[in-house]
């Protein structure tokens, strides 16, 4: 008996009949197969989806650790903006005291210069009046002299003489 003509089954199965020598052989090389794959192939596909999950859990980690610290950035800047609101409110609002303060002393400022030239209007006007008045004074008692005399049509008062 042959190792080429031994089967392994008793039943003739025909051309699926396995032959010993080829099923040692298919179990050798399967061996070697699998030996390099698990020795040399394998770790380096392990190896390289290991580091592939590092990096995913890395970038989630470091994601968070962004996300956590954008977070705190931005509450920071609320706070400061906040606190900008509050400033500029208050500069705001001592402006509007400010400016109040400065049309109330426009106004007095206002109201005593006209007060001022009202009354030196008032006393230029008096004066001019007075003179008016002493002229006038003068001047009328002539006219009504000179008028009552060409009305009597003699003279009458002082021009008598």
């Amino acid at each position: 008996m042959t190792l080429a003509n031994s089967y392994v089954f008793k039943t003739d199965l025909g051309p699926l009949n396995p032959v010993w020598a080829e099923l040692i052989l298919g179990a050798v090389l399967f061996g070697l197969t699998f030996l390099f794959m698990a020795k040399a192939i394998l770790p380096k596909i392990k190896r390289t989806l290991d580091q592939r999950d590092d990096a995913i859990e890395g970038g989630s980690e470091r994601a968070d650790d962004l996300r956590s610290e954008a977070t705190q950035i931005r509450e920071q800047y609320e706070a400061e903006l906040a606190e900008a609101r509050h400033e500029a409110a208050r500069i705001r609002s001592k402006a509007v005291e400010e400016g109040s303060a400065a049309i109330a002393a426009a106004r007095a400022e206002g109201t005593a210069e006209r007060e001022a030239i009202l009354a030196a209007g008032t006393e230029k006007i008096a004066a001019e009046r007075a003179a008016a008045e002493r002229e006038l004074t003068a001047d009328v008692d002539a006219w009504a002299h000179a008028l009552a005399a060409r009305i009597v049509g003699e003279p009458v008062g002082a021009d008598r003489s």
